[in-house]
């Protein structure tokens, strides 16, 4: 096994190490795709490619995987140079591009997996899905929420993320999906309830509260969904989901 993953041993075997190195994934959106990437690098994926048209800014730094120094410099380019420089040898690629309608099909490309963390201001996250699915690419949409990390994959054969409320799907409709199936399970996340009427409680509109907490955790269950699908390992896919929070 190489040395830079000799404390990965046990964990993951020679054979897993060999498997993930080269399995392709496409990043699309740097947001929390930043924290998902770096951790997916060190977990020994060294083909990724990264893609966003957003630059960095100052509210971005209490959850994204950026430093003051890379404000007003693009997420894409900023995230590549901090990934080559955790691993040189890994095959990283970066686009300056926002994903729309002419150049999605080429970003798409062959990827094995892609994570959507597109926002949701318009449908091109859902038909992003659609694409990927034509394509028999399997999607993981990652959620910050606060205190807890949440992660859905959407295979080419489970049902897409839009079956729960068709054209008007946002985030917040799979918050609330989320919500009522854990309440259904009588597990303590009465938090998360409280903190979406909050939110939705707010006099003007603001972009959803983001911790740095949810970004770890989310980072880490997306990891693992990549590991399970490059190694051939059985994944919970949607309407299951993979949640994990802070609290006890």
């Amino acid at each position: 096994m190489d040395e830079k993953y000799i404390r990965n041993k046990i964990y993951l075997s020679s054979n897993d190490q060999a498997l993930i190195k080269s399995y392709p994934i496409l990043i699309a959106g740097c947001g929390i795709g930043s924290n998902i990437a770096e951790c997916a690098l060190r977990l020994g994926f060294e083909n990724l490619t990264l893609v966003d048209g957003d630059k960095v800014e100052r509210s971005n730094l209490n959850r994204q995987n950026y430093t003051v120094e890379n404000i007003s410099d693009y997420k894409s380019e900023s995230l590549y140079k901090r990934l080559k420089a955790i691993n040189p040898e890994a095959s990283v690629k970066y686009s300056t591009e926002y994903i729309d309608y002419k150049n999605i099909d080429s970003i798409i490309g062959n990827h094995k997996v892609a994570i959507n963390a597109l926002d949701f201001t318009s449908d091109i996250p859902l038909h992003f899905d659609r694409l990927c699915k034509n394509k028999n690419i399997s999607v993981i949409h990652p959620y910050n929420l606060g205190w807890a990390g949440l992660a859905v994959l959407i295979s080419p054969d489970s049902v897409p993320i839009d079956s729960l409320s068709g054209k008007n799907f946002n985030e917040i409709e799979l918050v609330k999906y989320i919500i009522s199936d854990l309440k259904s399970e009588n597990r303590n996340y009465t938090w998360l309830e409280d903190i979406l009427n909050r939110y939705l409680n707010e006099a003007q509109i603001i972009s959803p509260p983001q911790l740095s907490i949810a970004s770890s955790i989310t980072a880490g269950l997306c990891s693992h969904i990549l590991y399970l699908l490059a190694t051939g390992r059985p994944a919970k896919e949607f309407p299951q989901y993979y949640i994990n929070s802070a609290f006890l």
